[in-house]
């Protein structure tokens, strides 16, 4: 009986401790307000109809259905919806085909394939601001937005009905409940309402004062501004500002993509250039049947999607196509942490307007943003352009005055991972107690074809390697892999593995490990035809991070979480490119290769083992590229060079300065 009174009590005090909290419970379990009872935003999803396509199949699940649906945005609330950005949660494998009123907020093309685990993102357009039926006296075309949706979906037979399975605004200043079905089962709904947390809450209930007339300025990777400084009925001029706010972040060769949602052209820009100059798209367009006796010649793009690129340096002067601050770097844009002087690139541009917006207050950005960089760049994805506070532009003159622009938009990028992208670079891992080194991941930046895959094993793991199988390009390892493994008593596959593919490749090796503190050696392989200039790389070191001394043929620099910051001193910030060797014929390409000895304190980190893996970094960027690293560390073997005392480190030290002094004069 005791027994069992106990464990009685046992449940009902597990159960009260598993027990949620009161936010927990309603968060999870209330029922968002009805359209009647409403006193925020109103999103509704309606479901309206399909219809089974060809080609038809067998299997339930694979069948394709055209649908379409309808969102409508509703501002039943006391605070202007701004910029609003809505999700849709779909779940049947949709296929987004149209969209009407509104425009995909990352930029993608139609048709887009949706993801069950990523919520498709809509943003306004052409009416991104809701404003209150206060303000309005509930007049629907000012406080309501309904978009259309055409697509494709697969399987849910009849009489099931596929809504999403979820619908919420995508703005933290905003809470949403989870969505709740309709009693009619064909339409989904929640009620959203201000975000009463300060850090997040960018709503206000005063709508006279100017600081809330426009959103505040968003953070992000990558911030560009399109500002109006001029506005005349039928056109306007645009200052376009690309500025760079991510510590690691970097293009090269920037290119920049957009959409035109109302017949816009570009009659001439200064600063940049289009890829392609013509103006056939006008002429047989609606544009050259409105401006009938216009020359257009002297016409730059007509393209509804124009590709703009910077100007080489030479062109900076240019009183034709230059002359615009911080244009014309060959669209390298680095990061502040390197040299916050060009850390931003700009541009203008003549934008011609078609009806009915020929007003100088009628002003539209151009919409679905893209940027993309070089080769060993990150991927960028942009939202939707935000009204912001018109940007203040300081006189080209140098006096102390400022103009303020017509209207500003607000484009911000964040660095991304595209679904199944691969990195660019790679590293591989090496260490004074252990004779071999841990190569890069078998195909750690892709395999190009199956026609290689053929001839190699893309799943098997990289055969370890001697130290000098390093200096050589891949395709010339494998009898040094094969004798090494022999050696060593290594199994070897068949087929051997594949290489990893990758153009950068960077060694961390650990060369010393003594009482007072420990040194690495870090070496760049560019096994590209191109060269890079200005590279710079970071790493992430956790544990070590505080003990960090210096880079003795880098600069390097702590720039905060956990990072090390190391870029070229003057006159070795040049990566060069691949070459060919001293006999072509016999001998296989050299790498372009820059190499340097880190050292680290131990006072600072009192009990890091570096065998252990606090001595490799955890992430490396090269370019603001995240490199893929190695699996698996090197092991601690018997053998552990160690020296009583500081004397020993500085004598290892002394010695692996002059063995790189040497490795350099041999480059």
């Amino acid at each position: 009986m005791a027994t069992s009174i106990t464990l009685l009590l046992f449940l009902l005090s597990t159960a009260a401790f598993l027990r949620p909290s009161a936010s927990q419970t309603s968060a999870a379990g209330s029922r968002p307000a009805n359209q009647t009872t409403c006193n925020g935003i109103f999103l509704t999803y309606q479901f309206e109809g399909r219809q089974k396509i060809h080609p038809t199949s067998s299997k339930p699940a694979e069948q394709p259905y055209s649908f379409s649906g309808n969102v409508t945005v509703l501002n039943s609330g006391t605070v202007d919806l701004k910029a609003w950005t809505l999700a849709v949660g779909f779940s049947h494998r949709e296929v987004i085909v149209s969209v009407s009123n509104a425009v995909l907020s990352d930029g993608s093309a139609l048709p887009l394939f949706t993801d069950p685990k990523t919520p498709v993102s809509f943003s306004g357009f052409p009416n991104p601001d809701l404003k209150t039926p206060i303000a309005t006296a509930g007049d629907l075309s000012q406080i309501q937005n309904s978009i259309s949706i055409i697509g494709t979906q697969f399987g849910v037979p009849d009489p099931r009905v596929p809504l999403p399975t979820n619908l919420y605004l995508a703005d933290p200043a905003w809470t949403c409940p989870s969505a709740a079905i309709a009693p009619s089962n064909t339409s989904l709904y929640t009620c959203c309402v201000p975000n009463l947390d300060p850090k997040t809450n960018s709503t206000s209930n005063d709508n006279s004062t100017i600081s809330n007339e426009f959103l505040a300025r968003r953070p992000g990777d990558l911030s560009i501004t399109y500002d109006v400084i001029q506005a005349f009925p039928s056109s306007y001029l645009a200052l376009v500002t690309i500025e760079n706010e991510s510590p690691l972040g970097r293009l090269d060769n920037w290119r920049l993509n957009w959409d035109w949602m109302r017949g816009e052209f570009i009659y001439s820009i200064k600063g940049a250039y289009t890829s392609l100059v013509s103006a056939s798209d006008c002429i047989f367009g609606q544009q050259g049947q409105y401006y009938q006796s216009f020359d257009f010649t002297k016409v730059v793009n007509c393209q509804k999607k124009p590709t703009i690129l910077d100007l080489p340096p030479s062109k900076f002067n240019d009183t034709d196509v230059g002359r615009i601050p911080f244009c014309c770097r060959n669209g390298t844009i680095l990061p502040k942490t390197m040299d916050p002087s060009q850390s931003s690139s700009a541009f203008q541009l003549q934008v011609y307007k078609m009806p009915p917006d020929l007003n100088r207050t009628l002003l539209f950005p151009p919409q679905n943003w893209k940027i993309a960089g070089g080769t060993l760049n990150p991927d960028y994805s942009c939202g939707a352009p935000i009204r912001v506070a018109p940007t203040m532009i300081s006189d080209p003159s140098g006096l102390q005055s400022n103009s303020s622009a017509i209207a500003t938009w607000q484009i911000v990028c964040n660095i991304s991972e595209p679904k199944d992208s691969k990195p660019k670079c790679c590293v591989s891992f090496s260490a004074f107690y252990n004779g071999s080194v841990v190569p890069c991941k078998t195909c750690a930046c892709g395999c190009p074809n199956s026609r290689v895959s053929q001839t190699c094993n893309a799943t098997a793991p990289a055969l370890l390697l001697p130290p000098d199988a390093l200096l050589v390009p891949f395709d010339n390892r494998s009898a040094k892999a094969k004798a090494w493994a022999e050696i060593k008593h290594f199994n070897v596959p068949e087929p051997m593995p594949c290489g990893d593919f990758c153009g950068v490749s960077i060694n961390w090796h650990i060369n010393t490990d003594y009482n007072k503190g420990w040194t690495a050696r870090v070496t760049m392989f560019n096994w590209e035809d191109v060269s890079f200039a200005n590279w710079f790389m970071a790493v992430e070191m956790p544990k070590a991070y505080d003990g960090f001394e210096a880079a003795y043929s880098f600069n390097g620099t702590k720039i905060g979480n956990n990072t090390i910051f190391m870029q070229g001193l003057e006159g070795l910030n040049y990566l060069m490119g691949e070459v060919d060797g001293a006999d072509p014929a016999r001998d296989p390409r050299v790498p372009g290769k820059q190499q340097s000895v880190i050292s680290f304190t131990k006072s600072s980190t009192p009990g890091i083992d570096v065998p252990a893996g606090a001595g490799f970094p955890s992430r490396l960027f090269f370019n603001g590229e995240e490199c893929s690293l190695p699996s698996i560390l090197p092991a601690n073997g018997a053998f552990r060079m160690a020296a009583a005392g500081g004397g020993g480190g500085i004598v290892s030290l002394v010695l692996i300065l002059l063995t790189t002094a040497l490795l350099l004069v041999w480059q």
